[in-house]
């Protein structure tokens, strides 16, 4: 008696939270949703976890097609001088992409990146997200500190920026990101919250 009781909870729950997980998978987040718990390698080789910031402090989480690249390297860096501004409405920054931890370990360093770099190979994160992708090799080459580097990914994800404000909510998704404006539009939205 006491197993079909254990059953009968554990299939309630599956049936109340696996439209949500679902849902997420499927269609993407909306402003509305709850953020779910992700992990993913980070620039610096270790793992990092959303419920680090997510109840701390706003989520800037926005997705670019590849590091080392014109219009990546420009929303890359508007982030970086936007710091400051960032910090006064209580926001921290994470750009994903395919490239590999490599390629992120040099776009930060070429770059002077001061926020974190989220590698997304098998997207995995861009999924859950519902950011559009495209999978094949490719490949760049960069110069950096005299030296040559071929950059590769296995994977492309599209140009989109979400908010996710303290409590877990994504407050803000663009799918038609500038790249050079994106950090200002984030702040236009993050003010308006703060206020």
């Amino acid at each position: 008696m006491q197993n079909i009781r254990i059953f009968r909870v554990l299939a309630l729950a599956i049936l109340i939270l696996l439209p949500q997980a679902l849902h997420a998978q499927v269609n993407g987040l909306n402003v509305g949703d709850e953020l779910p718990y992700f992990k993913a390698r980070a620039d610096n080789g270790k793992i990092w976890k959303s419920r680090q910031v997510v109840g701390k402090k706003n989520l800037v989480v926005y997705f670019y097609p590849a590091a080392m690249t014109g219009g990546c390297t420009k929303q890359a860096c508007a982030y970086r001088d936007a710091r400051e501004d960032l910090s006064a409405v209580d926001a921290e920054v994470i750009g994903i992409s395919g490239d590999r931890v490599e390629n992120l370990e040099l776009f930060k360093r070429a770059n002077m990146l001061n926020f974190t770099l989220l590698s997304d190979p098998d997207g995995q994160l861009a999924a859950m997200f519902g950011v559009p992708t495209t999978a094949g090799e490719k490949s760049i080459e960069r110069e950096v500190d005299g030296k040559l580097y071929s950059l590769k990914r296995e994977l492309t994800s599209a140009r989109w920026t979400f908010i996710i404000n303290k409590e877990g909510r994504v407050i803000y998704k663009s799918t038609e990101v500038d790249a050079a404006e994106d950090s200002k539009a984030v702040l236009e939205v993050l003010s308006k919250q703060k206020s």
